[in-house]
Formats: C-alpha cells, structure tokens, sequence
C-alpha cells in the first residue's frame, strides 16, 4: 500500500472498510429515510439468539412534550401496547393499553378523567398507579376481579427533556434514580438537536460496542485503538477517553467521558473541539428493534460564536459513527460464547456487569446465558 492510499485508510472522512460503502451515497434526506427504514431481511429473533429478555431500567421513552395535559396517546415498549396520558395534575402515567373488560386499546381514543385513564369503549376508569379500575359509569359495583391491581401499570418521572418509564418484567419499583443533567433547560445552552434512527437489534449488543475498542479503527477508520479509563459502579459505568483533535486552530487535548445508569440511560460529554452534551433514548420496541434517539445541547456562546462550524461538525459526526455501526447492529447474532483476543477489550467484564440487569430464575438479577466465556 502507497503512503497516500494509508493515509487515505486512517482519514475517517474517507470510505476504507465495506460498511461504509452502504452510507457514501446517501445524503440529505435520503440518509434520513435510511436511519429509520425497516430492516425487512434480516434473521429471526431466535437465530440471532436475541430471544433473552428485556433488561430492566429507567428508559427514556419519549421528549417531555410528547403529551399534554389532558391528552392520552399510544406507545408501543418492550414488546407492549401501552397508553400514555398526562392527568389534571400534570402527572404522566403509562399503563399496559388494554381493556380488562373487552379488549379496547385505551391509547387510542381514551380519555383523561381527572387523573384516571377512562376506556373509550364503555368508560372503565382506570389508576395509573394501582392499576385497578375506579369507576365504572353505568354500573352499581365494580367486579373484584379489577377493583383490585389486573394491569400493569409502569413508574415514570421527568427529567433532562424527557418522559422516563421504569421497567421490570417483575413489576419490582425503581432500584436508582435517573441522573440529571444541569445543562439541559439552561439558558445558556442550546435546546436538544435530536436525531433519530431504527436498529433492528439488541440493546445489549449496541451497549457492548463501548468497549468493543478494535471496531474503532476498522468500522470508524480511527488512526489507532483509542484508550480509555473504565469506570465501574453499582448500577451504572462509565469511560474517560482523553485523546489529541485536530483543529483549525491546532491540537487540542479532547476528553470523550461516557457514563450509563443502568441499560436505559446513557450521555456522553464532549470536552476540546466543542463542548457537547450528548443524552440517548434508547428504547427496545422488540426483542429485534431499538428506537435511538440522540439529543445534543451545547453552550450557545460556542454555537452563535466563531466555533459554530466545529460544534456542527462534531454533531455531524457523532451520527455518522452510529450510521456506521447500525449496518452491523442491523443483522448481528448475540454470541453467547465468543472467541475473545488480546486487544479486543473487557468484553466478559463487560457482560458478567450487564448481567446484573436481567431477570433470573426467582426474580434475582444477572443471567447465566449473557456472560461471556473467559
């Protein structure tokens, strides 16, 4: 290979490895239609050994201004129909959407009455956080059989921009809290740039890419292996990766930290070229689909001043890297057992982490099945 063809391999704005041939003639719209298309080729859930649960967590399912008070809407998470309303008191509840009676999907054409989600077909009202029916309009006594807990009902909070839903196949309440971010609502900063796209795979294996840190320089075209300080919690982890950017202005000394709560929540903030907030919402629709989306916010002054070329750069290819790697997380098998090298990672340490967000036998935490062989 000539020196101009490695340099043109290491040069991340160039197409050196096959994925990227799928993304070099997309621009514009056509790139947007592309993130959120339907895969419609790919293998089974089964095939793919996807067919391992949910993990449990906060997830942010939707921006906080999805839903008004007063208003009801369908959603559909963790391979659930669900109604989502915001009652009198602001409150947003979410319940699973279908009626005990006979079978109605309150998410379309439900009713907020006061604080109660009221059933479109007969009027069943229902508590958002009972789940039990409260009133029934035309009848003299409620059945037991829904005057007592007969749905599922899901805890929910705000925060940093969004409307946060706590799952747990086993109905057991919040184990942390949802992290706050003091930059999002601050004036000083920009309201959320959002990007959105569908990935018809698995949570954890996107999770997984983080420190999956070869893929870097053959999926992204990064120069080199980047190296990065792991941090690891209770309930959450992180990474502080500190490397030299170019910039029109000389290097700089960047810092990428990345930190997670639980499955659902994950920022990155980036420190150097540009100061950038990143927040995901990464949601499983199915046990084969994630709905991302990303919300950037950076400070206005960097964005309104001389620098607002590089902090658009930086947003622009951040979502390229993820393009990049939905080609591959499109059609990617779960291994449970990987053949692991020297210079891939902590991949098991990775996963024997993640495990504790599943569900084993007797409702305990961590599975078996997900931890990587060592």
């Amino acid at each position: 290979m000539s020196d101009n063809e490695q340099k043109a391999a290491n040069d991340a704005r160039t197409a050196p490895v096959a994925v990227w041939q799928i993304l070099e003639k997309l621009k514009g719209q056509d790139l947007v239609d592309w993130r959120v298309a339907e895969v419609t080729n790919r293998t089974s859930i089964k095939e793919r050994n996807l067919d391992i649960g949910y993990p449990f967590g906060w997830y942010a399912v939707e921006p906080d201004d999805f839903i008004e008070a007063g208003q009801v809407k369908p959603a559909r998470y963790f391979g659930k129909d669900l109604a989502v309303w915001r009652g009198e008191d602001g409150k947003v509840r979410i319940i699973d959407a279908y009626c005990k009676h006979l079978g109605a999907h309150m998410g379309y054409g439900g009713k907020v009455h006061g604080n109660l989600l009221e059933c479109p077909f007969h009027a069943w009202r229902y508590d958002g956080e009972e789940g039990n029916v409260k009133e029934i309009p035309y009848a003299r006594v409620i059945p037991p059989q829904v005057k007592r807990r007969c749905t599922s009902t899901y805890p929910t909070t705000e925060a940093n921009g969004w409307i946060w839903m706590w799952y747990h196949p086993e109905g057991i309440d919040p184990l942390w809290e949802v992290a706050v971010h003091e930059e999002v609502g601050n004036p000083e900063w920009t309201d959320y740039e959002m990007h959105e796209w569908m990935v018809y795979g698995s949570i954890q294996n996107m999770a997984e890419n983080g420190v999956d840190v070869a893929h870097f320089k053959y999926i992204h075209g990064t120069a080199d292996v980047p190296a990065a300080e792991l941090r690891w919690g209770e309930w959450g982890r992180g990474a502080d990766v500190r490397a030299k950017m170019g910039t029109p202005s000389g290097v700089v000394d960047g810092l990428i930290s990345y930190d997670t709560m639980g499955p659902g929540q994950s920022w990155v903030k980036f420190h150097g070229i540009s100061e950038t907030l990143l927040v995901a919402s990464i949601v499983p629709v199915e046990e084969d689909v994630l709905r991302v989306r990303y919300g950037f916010t950076q400070p206005r002054a960097e964005v309104e001043g001389a620098g607002a070329g590089l902090a658009k750069a930086l947003i622009r290819d951040i979502c390229k890297q993820l393009d990049q790697d939905k080609v591959v997380w499109d059609r990617q098998k779960y291994e449970p057992n990987p053949i692991i090298c020297d210079g891939d990672g902590p991949i098991p340490q990775f996963r024997k982490f993640y495990s504790r967000y599943y569900v084993g036998e007797g409702g305990t935490p961590g599975s078996a099945r997900l931890e990587a062989a060592e």
